[in-house]
């Protein structure tokens, strides 16, 4: 089991920051891979990126350049850096922890809003 707490949303205006964090608890190896995913209004929810533990990465083409992923191992964090944020960013984003990078893990935080908005 992993239990995912998210913090960092909330409002900024086009071309702001906002940086995001998600602390696990709970089973190490089933928090290999954290990572986050966001979903907006009347829309399927998406990747935005995911690390392993060992530091790889996978990162959504949409955000490549805007946004960053780390983390921090012996917190079991997970960091969203998000710069020249858009509108089209707007969604709730939810953090997300399992095994395999290539794979949508099996827990989830409760989600934390972004409103980009001027």
């Amino acid at each position: 089991q992993v239990q995912l707490v998210e913090s960092g949303g909330g409002l900024v205006q086009p071309g702001g920051s906002l940086r995001l964090s998600c602390a696990a608890s709970g089973s190490i190896l089933s928090s290999n891979v954290m990572g986050w995913y966001r979903q907006a209004p009347e829309k399927q929810r998406e990747l935005v990126a995911r690390i392993t533990r060992g530091g790889s990465t996978d990162t959504a083409d949409s955000v490549k350049g805007r946004f960053t992923i780390s983390r921090d191992n012996a917190k079991n964090t997970v960091y969203l850096q998000m710069n020249s944020l858009k509108p089209e960013d707007t969604a709730v984003y939810y953090c997300n922890a399992g095994v395999l990078l290539q794979q949508i893990g099996a827990y989830w935080g409760k989600g934390t809003p972004v409103t980009v908005s001027s």
